[in-house]
Protein backbone atom coordinates (compact mmCIF):
# COMPACT_ATOMS: atom_id res chain seq x y z
CA UNK A 1 0.00 0.00 0.00
CA UNK A 2 1.58 3.22 -1.12
CA UNK A 3 0.87 6.42 0.35
CA UNK A 4 0.48 9.72 -1.80
CA UNK A 5 1.42 13.36 -0.30
CA UNK A 6 -0.26 16.10 -1.69
CA UNK A 7 1.57 19.63 -2.11
CA UNK A 8 0.14 22.94 -1.89
CA UNK A 9 1.54 26.32 -3.57
CA UNK A 10 2.05 28.92 -0.70
CA UNK A 11 1.00 31.68 -3.25
CA UNK A 12 -1.53 30.25 -5.50
CA UNK A 13 -3.03 27.14 -3.86
CA UNK A 14 -2.22 25.07 -6.47
CA UNK A 15 -2.00 21.18 -5.40
CA UNK A 16 -0.09 18.74 -6.68
CA UNK A 17 0.46 14.57 -5.97
CA UNK A 18 3.57 15.16 -8.84
CA UNK A 19 5.38 18.52 -8.15
CA UNK A 20 7.90 18.38 -11.07
CA UNK A 21 8.70 22.37 -11.50
CA UNK A 22 8.03 23.01 -8.43
CA UNK A 23 10.74 24.93 -5.30
CA UNK A 24 11.03 23.87 -2.07
CA UNK A 25 12.40 27.25 0.41
CA UNK A 26 13.93 26.84 3.37
CA UNK A 27 13.89 29.56 5.66
CA UNK A 28 13.80 31.91 9.07
CA UNK A 29 14.91 35.27 10.30
CA UNK A 30 18.93 35.27 9.38
CA UNK A 31 18.50 32.75 6.19
CA UNK A 32 16.64 31.79 3.08
CA UNK A 33 17.19 28.51 1.25
CA UNK A 34 16.12 27.60 -2.19
CA UNK A 35 15.83 24.40 -3.76
CA UNK A 36 15.32 22.44 -7.01
CA UNK A 37 12.01 19.86 -6.15
CA UNK A 38 13.50 17.29 -3.69
CA UNK A 39 10.86 15.06 -1.82
CA UNK A 40 12.89 15.15 1.16
CA UNK A 41 13.36 18.72 1.51
CA UNK A 42 10.08 18.77 0.66
CA UNK A 43 8.31 16.43 4.14
CA UNK A 44 10.64 18.65 5.84
CA UNK A 45 8.76 20.55 8.98
CA UNK A 46 9.59 23.65 7.79
CA UNK A 47 9.66 23.26 4.13
CA UNK A 48 7.08 26.01 2.13
CA UNK A 49 6.08 24.82 -1.15
CA UNK A 50 5.92 26.85 -4.80
CA UNK A 51 4.63 25.84 -8.00
CA UNK A 52 7.57 27.60 -9.78
CA UNK A 53 9.31 29.92 -10.33
CA UNK A 54 7.47 33.23 -10.55
CA UNK A 55 5.33 32.09 -6.95
CA UNK A 56 9.21 30.80 -5.57
CA UNK A 57 9.91 34.53 -6.26
CA UNK A 58 7.11 36.21 -4.64
CA UNK A 59 7.69 34.95 -1.53
CA UNK A 60 11.77 35.83 -1.37
CA UNK A 61 10.28 38.96 -2.13
CA UNK A 62 8.47 39.24 0.68
CA UNK A 63 10.84 37.55 2.79
CA UNK A 64 13.49 40.12 1.72
CA UNK A 65 10.99 43.32 2.62
CA UNK A 66 10.08 41.51 5.69
CA UNK A 67 13.24 40.80 6.85
CA UNK A 68 15.90 43.32 5.48
CA UNK A 69 13.72 46.55 6.03
CA UNK A 70 16.78 49.32 5.91
CA UNK A 71 17.15 51.52 8.92
CA UNK A 72 16.33 55.09 8.62
CA UNK A 73 19.18 57.40 9.37
CA UNK A 74 18.71 60.25 11.63
CA UNK A 75 19.58 63.54 9.85
CA UNK A 76 21.58 65.95 11.09
CA UNK A 77 20.85 69.52 11.49
CA UNK A 78 22.93 72.34 11.62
Amino acid sequence: MSSLKEFQCEICGTVSENPIHWFVIECSDQKLAVLKWDLTAAMSPTARHFCGEAHAQVYISRWFESVCVPHKRALKTL
